[in-house]
């Protein structure tokens, strides 16, 4: 192989976009996937969830080229439709900002259009249906090999980075070589795929421009616009007791419970009962690693390095960021691998680590929060900041729309800013100052040089 050869596992969002970045640099990129070619065979359908792609994700398309392409198939989101228990609807703005919105992306056409994307370059290969089987380092070269069973190759490349997924083979290799420490945690919790159909005319049966929220205390139900005019609706309940997936074993429990707490959305899905007992309950977890890399040649990035719970909306956001800090870094340090990967991992870990624990703090949000007066009190205060204040944002902005703030930072400050509103919603009796607000988050916001 050509000097500045570049082995990508793992041809998912960010395997394949980062392959098309260094494709740019002029890298020789051999990108290759364990699973079959996504465009030509059919996609499994239940474990999807629609992603929100939002300012650093974009950020990321945009390096690359690809922005605008991507937009057109996206679906803009303004904010949260909460649907309350007596029927009542309640929309929450994402931001006091206008221009301020996430997009609804279907995780497999944004995938597809990344492939064809890729296919484009010369100094890209492409590899299905090739698993990883083993990660070697020496003193003078890393080895990958390739295949299963009767089939086996070995590459010698420059670098090897792991981008497979949660479930990273490079990673697993790496545990057992290089005794690297994994930690994984599970939530009790477990989702399932609905669908809500298109309306006879093709139109939208929900608002189009909302993230929809059925929040039920200890379970929930969320459903994400189609281009198509469908949503793809998650339900997230417990794995295990009372209301759980292992309770609605049966039509019977199911059209009950459904019945009693989501009858406002049966209408709208007809095939609910198809659907849950067709599609699987996927798992809900956190993985964390350290360190990310090994020897200055081998690197994890994306979920194979960090995956987190989906309520922030950020793990596909967060892995194409990692492509983005990595790019700056490759120019920072002139293409010096060894250099860039031991940098790269040093920069992202404390905020990969940062963004996992806001997207658990926003399960509990999402499912319960958004319903009590307190946290609604302090919402429509932090809208009432944004569209007065330049230089305020709350701490969903700070991670959603500001992408030059690192994920560290906005949970930090985010996190100091939620407490004083808090507080001044509790404790106030009249209306608040918001000059006044203004100061005292001025004082917190001081700390952080922003």
């Amino acid at each position: 192989m050509k000097k500045n050869t570049v082995v990508i596992c793992g041809a998912g969002l960010c395997g394949t976009l980062l392959a098309i970045r260094l494709a740019q640099k002029g890298c020789q990129v051999t990108l290759i996937e364990k699973r079959p070619d996504m465009r030509k065979a059919s996609i499994a359908a239940g474990r999807s969830i629609n992603l929100a792609l939002s300012n650093r994700g974009l950020r990321a398309l945009d390096l690359v080229g690809i922005k605008e392409e991507v937009l057109k198939t996206c679906i803009p989101m303004k904010g949260r439709m909460i649907h309350t228990t007596d029927g009542m609807q309640r929309f929450s703005h994402y931001s006091g900002r206008e221009q301020h919105h996430i997009n609804s992306v279907p995780r497999g056409g944004l995938n597809m259009t990344l492939l064809d994307k890729a296919e484009t370059y010369e100094n890209i290969k492409i590899y299905f249906e090739t698993p990883c089987k083993t990660i070697e380092l020496s003193d003078d070269c890393v080895q990958v090999v390739l295949g299963d069973g009767a089939f086996t190759k070995v590459l010698t490349p420059d670098v090897v980075i792991g981008t497979d997924g949660a479930g990273s083979a490079v990673r697993k290799s790496l545990e057992v070589t290089h005794q690297l420490a994994v930690s994984q945690s599970f939530l009790s919790h477990g989702y399932k795929e609905l669908t809500i159909p298109p309306g006879p005319d093709g139109g939208f049966l929900l608002d189009q421009h909302a993230l929809h929220i059925w929040p039920r205390g200890k379970f929930m139900v969320i459903a994400l616009p189609n281009p198509d005019g469908s949503f793809t609706v998650t339900a997230f309940f417990p794995n295990e007791g009372p209301d759980s997936f292992a309770f609605l074993d049966s039509e019977e429990r199911v059209t009950a419970f459904f019945e009693q707490y989501f009858a406002e959305l049966i209408p709208y899905c007809p095939d609910y009962l198809n659907d849950f007992f067709k599609n699987p309950v996927g798992r809900l977890g956190t993985i964390s690693c350290a360190p990310w890399q090994v020897g200055g040649r081998i690197v994890l990035m994306g979920d194979a390095a960090h995956a987190i719970v989906p309520f922030y909306g950020q793990g596909m956001n967060a892995s194409f960021e990692d492509v983005v800090v990595f790019d700056e870094l490759y120019d920072k340090h002139n293409g010096d691998w060894s250099t860039v990967i031991e940098a790269f991992s040093q920069k992202r870990k404390p905020d990969a680590d940062a963004i996992a624990a806001l997207a658990l703090d926003n399960f509990h949000e999402m499912q319960d929060h958004v319903i009590h007066p307190g946290f609604v009190k302090k919402r429509q205060l932090e809208m009432q900041l944004e569209k007065n204040y330049d230089d305020y944002h709350s701490k969903y902005s700070l991670v959603t729309f500001c992408e030059q703030i690192p994920y560290s930072v906005a949970k930090a400050l985010g996190r100091k800013q939620d407490q004083l509103l808090l507080e001044l919603c509790t404790n106030e009796e009249e209306s608040i100052e918001l000059d006044t607000v203004m100061k005292k988050l001025a004082v917190l916001k001081a700390d952080y040089l922003l």
